[in-house]
């Protein structure tokens, strides 16, 4: 798979978990274009020079096991070159902040590009030399979020760039994990001193190290500096049931995953930004019925009474749904233009009778609590990727914050957060509105209710579900 990929695009990019042999992989393909193709220059960068030589060394282990007749004769071997009488030529360096100066190949491949200092400086000095016909090969175990392989990988998935995405799991290695074909060396390890039984593989290691480590090093997430809010396993139930199903309005700035149903009850939830290109607008439309998110928008180039415009006409087409607005700052312009302006009839109010909510120290905590509840108890049911992207980096840090990690934003999470807030608080004053499983019916099935009688047989209730079969 991966071979195939290097054939058949000019940039991959590849994520890989822990021990994954990727590395020696690209150290043979290296080797085969220059001993089969002429004037090739293959550069490869690692972490450093430790790194570096190690790499040279598995090519020069390759080269001399290669039969003579196959092997072009070498001009140059040193610790960081192999250059063969073809013109073909490897060049091994350790990574710096001037690494990209002086490069020229027509393969350069990045060795653990999250874990290289300065890789947004190496690469923009050294794109210009591959930029006319030249390719690239990242390849990286993940380090984080907010880097420069972990933005260049999700830019990838997204179609954002040139890169090809590749990503292999342990699930795939056959030494990781049982797969068809590969009996012997199955026996092969049963033979070994300690034996080793593949099918303990994984529980042991997950036993042996932490949860994050082994999101980490072994599921390739990219988990922030802190622990995540919401657990991760939770994260990654999130992430496998991503809606895609969706229609874009506003330009791309609002995904709307269901129209309104006229039998239904929904609640908007807004954080408001000012629009200029730092945080953003956000907000949520949830199904007060299924729990279900079916409306999100997400900008930060609205201006505020563009946004209040867009609340307006959304709120009043999801059947005049309620509308809480974060009060906080610039909150208030949003609700005098929403109420005062426009004359939006079912603005939120709160316990004194204000418009919007104030968020505050104390508060904060029981919103997000409440939020991490109704996740974790599957109450709300999460469509967007982009929200379950700004989850995935809502951390709690290391001095006890919870908050967004370094260069994220939270968004669409503190917007989701308010919807489930006052949700719930509407639901208590609209008791008519009740709650139940998503994945059941649509409306809501009859409760059952039990009916105290007296017998003589010491029976104390009537089993009456019966009746409504």
């Amino acid at each position: 798979m991966i071979i195939n990929a290097l054939e058949g695009n000019r940039f991959n990019i590849l994520r890989k978990f822990r021990q994954a042999g990727c590395t020696t992989i690209a150290a043979a393909y290296s080797l085969w274009l220059c001993c089969f193709k002429s004037h090739q220059t293959i550069v490869i960068l690692s972490v450093g020079d430790t790194e570096s030589t190690e790499v040279l060394d598995r090519i020069k282990i390759m080269y001399d096991e290669l039969p003579e007749w196959i092997k072009p004769k070498s001009t140059t071997i040193n610790a960081h070159n192999l250059k063969l009488e073809n013109n073909s030529h490897i060049k091994s360096r350790p990574s710096g902040k001037q690494s990209g100066r002086g490069l020229s190949g027509s393969l350069l491949i990045i060795d653990e590009a999250a874990f290289i200092e300065h890789i947004d400086t190496i690469w923009a000095a050294v794109y210009p030399i591959i930029s006319t016909g030249g390719r690239a090969f990242v390849l990286s175990t993940v380090n984080g979020i907010g880097n420069w392989y972990y933005d260049t990988w999700t830019r990838a998935v997204d179609g954002a760039n040139a890169f090809n995405p590749i990503q292999i799991g342990w699930q795939d290695h056959p030494e990781y994990n049982r797969v068809e074909g590969f009996e012997w060396l199955y026996k092969e390890m049963e033979q070994r001193d300690p034996p080793m039984d593949i099918d303990e593989w994984e529980p042991t290691t997950r036993a042996n190290i932490s949860h994050k480590k082994w999101l980490q090093e072994y599921e390739c997430e990219f988990l922030g500096t802190g622990d995540t809010f919401i657990e991760g396993q939770i994260l990654q139930a999130l992430t496998e049931n991503i809606n895609d199903n969706f229609y874009r309005k506003y330009n791309n700035r609002m995904y709307v995953w269901k129209d309104p149903d006229p039998n239904s009850t929904y609640f908007m939830a807004v954080d408001v930004a000012l629009g200029r290109g730092r945080d953003y607008s956000a907000f949520q439309i949830i199904d007060l019925y299924s729990g279900e998110q079916v409306a999100e928008f997400y900008s930060n180039t609205t201006p505020i009474n563009e946004f209040a415009r867009i609340c307006f006409d959304e709120g009043n087409y999801y059947n005049l749904c309620p509308v809480l607005v974060e009060r906080n700052t610039i909150g208030n312009n949003l609700l005098d233009y929403l109420f005062d302006q426009l004359e939006y009839e079912n603005v939120w109010f709160d316990e004194k009778q204000q418009m919007g909510l104030q968020i505050t120290a104390k508060n904060r905590d029981t919103i997000l609590v409440e939020m991490e509840e109704a996740i974790r108890m599957s109450e709300v049911k999460i469509n967007s990727k982009r929200t379950v992207m700004e989850l995935n980096t809502f951390i709690i840090s290391q001095n006890g914050k919870v908050k967004a990690d370094t260069g994220q934003n939270d968004d669409l999470v503190m917007s989701l957060a308010l919807s489930i807030y006052g949700g719930r608080r509407y639901r208590e004053d609209n008791p008519e509105i009740v709650k139940f499983n998503p994945s059941k019916d649509k409306m809501p099935p009859m409760p059952l209710k039990q009916f105290r009688i007296m017998t003589t047989g010491g029976q104390k209730e009537e089993d009456i579900t019966w009746v409504i079969k």
